[in-house]
């Protein structure tokens, strides 16, 4: 029996690398490939970062890719992301919301860029180091369950793949906690087992989201008003790609008590402001929907939902309003219900599906 081709996304971490171990040694034919997306990183600052595009990256798989006797190659997709994830990126944030862009690059550059071109050169899998796990449901659904590891588990920015992309797709770390795959390339010699992982957004290094917008975007991003719920002026902000909801720190008000980021106005170029309890909601809405584990949502369902990468999730109701639109209804109050961030359904280990938040309902 012929072997089944796989081409593993090696960012230079501990993670793909130990993936690419894992599948050579369970009999696939392993072909190791680094994505080339972004090419301005120091190099000073892509190891501090552990960035994962760059030429530290390359050099690091490459080096793995030789131990583990695969054959290895880098591929360009510098148009697809700057299209796709960093073009996005600034647009939300130029339109008043908060992008989440590994959401964007996983579906859009990782997977629906990676495995058209994988599967060009007779591939039949492409495979990552997510920790995540991949599942056919009796209903013939695929999804992404939750991994071995809690504490790492990468679901939540997973939720947007498509039905072909998993069929296509294997994720074999989200067997293992993050000690075992270290111990792993530990005990094969690998000289990544302790490389530090990647943080924050790998193009954005120094992370001045708002200077970076201001540079790459061209456009120059203007003061405008602090307000309260019922419009008074309280002060000026630096400009509306400064801030996200829920935010405390940098406003620099003298208010005599704690305020928050309620609400962000590109229209009016206005930050609205308010106490704690304001940034509480116990609905939103939100739209570009995706479902994994069920085919579609006619009605509601019971859901656990995030609402941001390191949310612990919470008990909801989703319903379905429109072809595209939807509303989450929470058992109690959550925090910083923000737009542009994705909300992810679970139902139980299971991703039954996302959205992007609009707002409170």
């Amino acid at each position: 029996m012929e072997k089944k081709r796989v081409v593993v996304g090696m960012s230079g971490g501990v993670d793909s690398s130990v993936a690419a171990y894992l599948l050579k040694e369970t009999g696939y034919d392993v072909i190791g490939v680094t994505m080339q997306i972004w090419q301005k990183e120091e190099r000073e600052i892509q190891e501090e970062n552990g960035g994962c595009c760059g030429l530290s990256a390359v050099e690091d798989a490459r080096r793995v890719a030789s131990m583990l006797e695969i054959p290895y190659y880098v591929m360009n997709f510098r148009d697809e992301f700057q299209k796709q994830v960093i073009d996005y990126f600034m647009a939300e944030y130029l339109a008043g919301r908060t992008p989440n862009p590994c959401i964007a690059c996983n579906r859009y550059v990782k997977w629906e860029s990676l495995l058209r071109r994988s599967m060009e050169i007779g591939a039949d899998y492409i495979a990552t180091g997510h920790y995540a796990r991949i599942v056919k449901l009796p209903n013939g659904r695929y999804t992404v369950a939750k991994s071995k590891t809690a504490a790492k588990d990468q679901t939540y920015a997973l939720y947007n793949l498509t039905q072909h992309q998993l069929s296509h797709t294997l994720m074999p770390v989200g067997e293992f906690e993050k000690e075992e795959v270290r111990k792993i390339a530990e005990t094969i010699g690998l000289r990544v087992a302790h490389k530090p992982d990647s943080m924050e957004i790998c193009f954005v290094p120094d992370q001045d989201y708002a200077g970076f917008i201001r540079e790459h975007s061209g456009r120059e991003i203007p003061e405008g008003n602090f307000v309260t719920k019922d419009g008074t002026v309280v002060g000026r902000h630096k400009g509306i790609t400064h801030y996200t909801v829920g935010q405390r720190k940098g406003l620099n008000l003298s208010m005599g008590k704690p305020v928050f980021v309620l609400e962000i106005r590109p229209e009016t170029n206005e930050v609205v402001i308010g106490d704690n309890l304001d940034v509480f909601s116990d609905r939103l809405l939100c739209n570009r929907l995706n479902f994994m584990s069920i085919p579609d949502l006619d009605g509601e369902m019971e859901v656990t939902a995030k609402i941001r990468y390191n949310h612990q999730g919470a008990k909801a109701v989703v319903r379905r309003l429109d072809e595209d639109l939807a509303e989450v209804v929470f058992e109690e109050p959550v925090r910083a219900v923000t737009p542009g961030q994705a909300v992810v359904f679970y139902d139980g280990a299971y991703v039954a599906g996302g959205g992007t938040i609009m707002g409170k309902g």
